[in-house]
């Protein structure tokens, strides 16, 4: 198969560059952002996707899959079954020549690791099954069970939150953007890898994240992901993303609750703030409190309820100001000042 890389690059120059397109417009706003991805995939670079929760990471990493084309593939047999890997059994190769085949669409190829403290490169790589070690002898290739990075052959291997996985897990990914091989440790051979590796990270001081190291960030092309830059960008993510329950909702209100979330991303005792997925969370709880009090609309009591069940374990106060108050207690003293500076009052 062609290189991954060359495939996409010449995708996006075709059907999207030269007729004008915009391949990432699922994605509003970011403008400067977007045209750094897509510089970086143009040039084949690893890429790092820096942001708080809930600005569109892992959207813009699946939008890329839905770019690539279809492949034949045989039907039956695991997504990691290429032929180029020793450890495919001969059955499977079988399948190469005889088929029958399916289609594998873009989005099947993007394949998603969740960085944790507690992902191991086993995980990844792949590891013995005691089963046929006892066939086949613990030293055959036969016996090796493959890892979740073989399934992204060919296509774009996403790993998600990367800061949280562990330095050991981190070091394998070392041979693996510099070479773009893995060594199987086992068997000390390297197998070449044709992927596309595209990782996110939260910025370095929340919670649970591990340090980055150095050598690992060198071979990133580093993009910056912000929150929308202001009220009528997060407006339409959350008229484009959040379920419309077909319940009037005034737009004064949207645009009322919008600057209270972008007061609170802007308060100096939040540790972690509110993300568009907590604009869009409010959009749609305000819409179903209404359609159980019978209401023809949203109303003012509706959004704080709203604001209530979705806030509290979105954001968290720094530990200085805890001491003092609670997540959900803060929210309300804050909406309270902020409602009546804006001539609202909540039940």
């Amino acid at each position: 198969m062609e290189d991954i890389r060359n495939i996409l690059k010449e995708r996006i120059i075709k059907d999207y560059i030269n007729t004008g397109k915009d391949p990432l417009n699922n994605i509003i706003g970011q403008e400067n952002s977007k045209r750094q991805i897509l510089s970086s995939i143009l040039s084949g670079r690893n890429i790092l996707i820096i942001g708080p929760p809930g600005t569109g990471k892992t959207t813009i990493a699946k939008n890329l899959s839905l770019l690539l084309p279809d492949i034949d593939f045989p039907a039956n047999i695991p997504f990691w079954a290429y032929p180029e890997f020793p450890f495919v059994p001969e059955e499977y190769r079988k399948k190469w020549e005889e088929g029958p085949f399916i289609k594998l669409h873009g989005n099947d190829r993007f394949i998603r690791i969740q960085g944790s403290y507690d992902i191991s490169v086993e995980d990844l790589i792949g590891d013995i099954d005691p089963s046929k070690a006892l066939k086949y002898g613990i030293h055959s290739i036969e016996s090796f069970i493959p890892g979740k990075i073989f399934r992204a052959q060919h296509g774009i291997l996403f790993f998600d939150e990367i800061n949280r996985a562990p330095p050991k897990v981190q070091n394998l990914l070392l041979e693996l953007l510099e070479e773009k091989k893995i060594t199987i440790g086992a068997y000390e051979f390297q197998i070449p890898m044709d992927i596309i590796f595209i990782a996110t990270m939260n910025p370095e001081n929340y919670y649970g994240t591990e340090k980055i190291s150095d050598v690992l960030l060198d071979r990133f092309d580093i993009i910056n992901l912000n929150y929308p830059k202001n009220i009528e960008e997060e407006k339409k993510i959350i008229l484009k993303y959040g379920k419309n329950l077909n319940i009037d909702f005034p737009e004064n209100l949207i645009d009322l609750y919008l600057n209270f979330i972008f007061e609170l991303r802007n308060d100096d005792k939040l540790d972690k703030k509110p993300s568009p997925r907590s604009s869009i969370g409010i959009y749609e709880k305000a819409q179903s409190l209404a359609i159980l009090d019978k209401k023809d609309k949203v109303e003012i009591q509706h959004i704080f309820e709203a604001i209530l069940s979705v806030l509290p374990h979105r954001i968290r106060l720094k530990p200085a100001y805890k001491i003092e108050d609670n997540e959900e207690g803060y929210i309300k003293n804050k909406w309270s000042s902020f409602n009546i500076g804006k001539g609202f009052r909540s039940r």
